[in-house]
């Protein structure tokens, strides 16, 4: 290890000679400090990267002209350098390239002043030249060092001995006064001016020595400053080899960005809404949302039909009442025929949000009667004379009814239904049955050999699904888990062919779970979610046309479906593309309007491949009893599922957060991060506001300053009604709550943290669908009777994937449901339109 370096009272030509072996690597500082070991002098003043002997001074960065270039390895300091576009080259001794003498002053790069010989002497760099054109000892000529050495001696207030030669230390010439300083000063001047015109005039000499690339260069440079070439042929690279040309690429449309627009009502909309509300005694917390939902001149559309404000979500029809009443005073009554048609329409959105596309016009006018209206026929008669709803009459396909009369004979008078319904779900539903007979009807025959082919190369239910996909653009498949092994062996058989292959979940969960039996991340084995392939997000893109490029698409989790979102699903494929609806029938219908997996399998209009590999052990015994209306009690050795008897709704609770906080961590090593909790309802004793407030306090306690939430908090956030992504709190700023949902990051703003964010350690049946976890705990307390049904207890139980625990506190409800309570019914209308189009 090397030691302090000695300090000495003086400097100078006695000094005893320490220095290293000409060519030793120095281990200088920032700023080309002297190596270790280098004596200093006492006394001497230094500038950031320069280093001089007793008394002198020397600026910072001295001597820097312009568009210097210094050769690799030579090691010039900062600053330093020659004239500009001039070369220095192999400048032996600078700092950093060959050992300098300890002691002596040296200015980095800079040329000594004056005329001395530079032999490696005090007060020289070795390699430098000085002002009057002495040659340094090793014959390197430096045409930069001059200039530098100039530029040193010109600085206000310049260096002792400029004119001179040295330092004190140096060449020992006697000090001048500072008139001779300044007459020295301009003396160098006009001869470095001389002495640059001449060099212009005259050949470049140097870079004699240099070689490979940077002689070339230097050649170059002199043959355009010649004037024998010009820049743009000297300096252009050399034509790279000629290579096959690549296709165009094809630009794949993006979706559009979001229009600047402000996507809010305007300020001054929302205030003259919220002077309507104040008059009427309605919350004017509700202006932004009565805004939004008139648009524009919705506070004159307010004050004409008071009750326009039923198309805000959440009011009630007695709430509107009231702020009608309060509005239109004695003008107001039950036989208003703006009432009727206001509580046609919202009785319609009511039936939509249960699942409805459409309502029998007898149920619709009973209900409206519930409601008050005096004559509901009048009413729904008002609604559709102003657009508002559609009505539809569809022919009952009744056993025995009779066929379809010939054209040669009278038509017969058929039994037929009428339906009235909302334009968007009706145009919704129609637009899918039209979409789906496309793609049946489009097929290309010649393609089917490809389709064949590729089947042959599997076996079992995905030979068997592959079959049925090469002869018919739209194919059903139903199972449960573990039968989703077979869509993946068709989507990796269809890329390995060659066919662009892409298959679309319900929840990033479901994305996960594919992608692990396929080995390999989501986007690389071509899955995504329905969402992200319909927004572009996820998936292969669209062409010139707009439809996905796509030969084969494969939708998991199919039941979760609703119609608008199938319907834009379908409409975004190409002809001759195939579609296979993949689910598991059992579980709960879409969140949204509509029964479209379970309507498709009652029309059998295309075939179904129904697979037989059940799910394994226990639990999949457990939920393939529940799936055909038996609740079996099975063999659990590994305690797959347990089943823990609770007396009330508070009992529940408290077990509850026992086996996700204690029990199942303990006894099967699942971690309460991977435990869900599942009820039938948000509210109630035992319902997911309890639970959640419950287990927050045990597992994450907290302020919850934003919005009731705290940083490591699990939740369930709903970007879109009927859509629920579990994750976790990361924390909270001025911009809003920021999740991690998924592995990405979602922010979301202040204003829709309470209506789309809740805790999420227990949820509903509807939320978790869909999703699956190792453990799963579910609530059945004694006041959720009414919620179960078969679907509801199927698809809450097979939400487990390890181990099941039942918190049971419904006795003999619990087997009933699942032995006579099927789903509920919807009303829809696509059955009749796939049987009336043939698809």
């Amino acid at each position: 290890m090397s030691t302090e370096p000695e300090t000495t009272e003086k400097a100078g030509p006695g000094t005893p000679d320490t220095r290293e072996p000409h060519g030793a690597p120095r281990g200088g500082s920032e700023g080309g400090a002297a190596a270790e070991g280098t004596e200093t002098v006492e006394g001497t003043e230094t500038v950031e990267g320069t280093e001089t002997v007793e008394g002198t001074e020397t600026a910072e960065g001295a001597g820097a002209a312009e568009g210097t270039e210094t050769a690799e390895g030579a090691g010039a300091a900062e600053g330093s350098g020659g004239a500009g576009g001039a070369e220095n080259t192999e400048a032996r001794g600078s700092a950093g390239g060959a050992g300098i003498p300890e002691g002596e002053g040296v200015a980095e790069g800079a040329g000594a002043a004056g005329g001395s010989r530079a032999d490696g002497g005090p007060g020289t760099a070795e390699g430098a030249e000085g002002p009057g054109g002495a040659e340094a000892s090793g014959g390197t000529e430096n045409p930069g060092a001059p200039d530098a050495a100039d530029d040193v001696a010109g600085v206000e207030g310049g260096a002792d001995g400029a004119g001179g030669g040295g330092s004190d230390a140096g060449a020992g010439s006697g000090e001048l006064s500072e008139a001779e300083a300044e007459l020295a000063a301009q003396r160098l001047e006009r001869e470095r001016i001389e002495r640059r015109k001449a060099e212009k005039r005259g050949p470049i000499d140097s870079g004699g020595k240099l070689s490979g690339t940077a002689a070339d260069l230097l050649a170059a440079v002199r043959a355009v400053e010649s004037g024998e070439k010009p820049v743009a042929t000297v300096f252009a690279e050399p034509a790279p080899p000629p290579r096959r040309p690549a296709p165009e690429p094809v630009r794949k449309p993006r979706p559009a960005p979001a229009s600047a627009v402000p996507s809010g009502p305007a300020p001054q909309t929302v205030d003259a809404v919220r002077r309507v509300l104040a008059e009427g005694g309605a919350p004017e917390a509700l202006a932004p949302q009565v805004a939004a939902a008139l648009g524009e001149g919705a506070d004159s559309a307010l004050r004409e039909d008071p009750w326009q404000l039923l198309r805000v979500g959440g009011v009630r029809p007695e709430q509107a009442d009231g702020f009608a009443r309060a509005l239109l005073g004695a003008a107001c009554g039950p036989d208003d025929e703006r009432r009727g048609r206001a509580m046609t329409v919202w009785l319609l959105e009511q039936a939509a949000v249960a699942g409805h596309t459409a309502l029998d016009l007898p149920a619709l006018t009973a209900a409206l009667g519930r409601q008050g209206v005096p004559d509901p026929d009048a009413a729904v008669q008002g609604a559709l004379a102003e657009g508002e709803a559609l009505v539809f009459q569809d022919a009952l396909e009744e056993p025995g009814a009779p066929a379809a009369p010939d054209a040669d004979e009278e038509e017969q008078e058929r039994p037929v239904r009428v339906l009235v319904g909302l334009e968007r779900y009706a145009l919704a539903e129609e637009s899918l049955a039209d979409g789906l007979a496309r793609l049946v009807n489009s097929l290309a025959k010649e393609a089917g050999q490809a389709w064949e082919t590729l089947a042959a190369g599997l076996s079992g239910g995905a030979a068997e699904l592959a079959r049925a996909v090469a002869g018919h653009g739209l194919v059903l498949h139903t199972g449960g888990e573990a039968a989703r092994a077979e869509p993946a062996a068709l989507l990796g058989a269809a890329r390995a062919a060659g066919l662009r292959a892409f298959v679309a979940c319900h929840t990033p969960d479901g994305c996960r779970r594919l992608a692990e039996r396929l080995g390999g991340e989501p986007a690389e084995q071509g899955v995504g979610t329905v969402t992200g392939l319909l927004s572009g997000a996820e998936g292969p893109g669209r062409d010139a046309d707009g439809a996905l490029e796509l030969d084969l698409l494969i939708v998991l989790d199919a039941p979760q479906l609703d119609v608008e979102g199938a319907a834009m699903l379908v409409e975004s494929l190409p002809d001759g593309a195939r579609l296979v609806l993949s689910g598991d029938p059992g579980v709960l219908w879409s969140a949204g309007p509509g029964r479209v997996f379970a309507d498709l399998l009652a029309a059998r209009v295309c075939p179904q491949a129904a697979s037989r590999v059940p799910d394994p052990g226990p639990l999949g015994e457990l939920v393939s009893g529940i799936g055909v209306g038996e609740l079996n009690q099975v063999e659990a050795p590994g305690k797959e599922v347990v089943i823990v008897p609770v007396r009330d709704a508070a009992e529940a609770v408290h077990r509850a957060v026992q086996l996700v906080a204690d029990s199942v961590p303990r006894a099967l090593g699942v971690p309460a991060d991977q435990t869900v909790v599942i009820t039938p309802g948000h509210g109630g004793a035992a319902g997911t506001r309890a639970l959640n407030s419950a287990l927050k306090e045990r597992l994450n306690p907290g302020p919850g300053r934003f919005g009731g939430f705290d940083p490591g908090d699990r939740i369930a956030y709903s970007p879109a009604p009927g859509r629920t992504v579990p994750g976790v709190v990361v924390k909270a700023d001025a911009d809003g709550l920021h999740l991690s949902c998924a592995g990405a990051p979602v922010v979301v703003p202040r204003e829709r943290v309470e209506a789309g964010v809740r805790h999420g350690w227990a949820l509903t049946a509807h939320q978790a669908v869909g999703a699956r976890w190792p453990a799963a705990v579910v609530v059945l307390p004694g006041d959720a009777v009414q919620a179960l049904s078969r679907p509801w207890v199927y698809t809450a139980f097979g939400r487990a994937e390890r181990h099941l625990s039942v918190v049971h506190g419904v006795e003999q409800a619990l087997p009933k449901a699942v032995a006579e309570i099927p789903a509920k019914p919807r009303t829809t209308r696509l059955q009749t339109l796939l049987r009336t189009q043939g698809a």
